[in-house]
């Protein structure tokens, strides 16, 4: 271990301790970076067709402006009115299984998503799930 500190270190140590800048803050540089990659959406109060045109016109531009990551939030479909309808689906008209199977039909938004899987418990769990997009 070198017990001797060079004059030349004592004195860039004392010119960086006066001057009146501060350093850029290079976690909220990443972070800022992090974010931008992933955009979060709740499809809570929304009907299947106003869920379906806001998912496709969200997988477009997310995919137009780099975002890599979207956490789709769909609820599980507990407070649903579809149980009550006998001429509907009971999983088909929930959202959490209708825009998943919207997305996977349309060739269009299939060409620009790498996988769609389940979301982690932090993110909605099975009330939510994830569109990996392709760069």
């Amino acid at each position: 271990m070198i017990t001797k500190i060079s004059k030349k270190d004592k004195k860039d140590w004392e010119q960086f301790l006066t001057k009146k800048e501060s350093l850029p803050n290079k976690d909220l540089v990443f972070s800022e970076k992090k974010t931008k990659k992933i955009k979060n959406f709740d499809f809570h109060g929304f009907s299947l067709d106003e869920a379906n045109k806001t998912i496709n016109k969200l997988i477009k531009e997310s995919y137009k402006t780099g975002v890599r990551k979207l956490v789709i939030v769909t609820g599980k479909g507990i407070h649903s009115d579809n149980e009550k309808n006998p001429y509907s689906s009971k999983d088909l008209g929930i959202l959490k299984y209708s825009i998943p199977e919207y997305i996977k039909n349309n060739s269009e938004l299939m060409k620009l998503i790498n996988e769609i899987k389940d979301a982690d418990i932090e993110d909605g769990g099975s009330g939510a799930f994830y569109i990996f997009l392709k760069k």
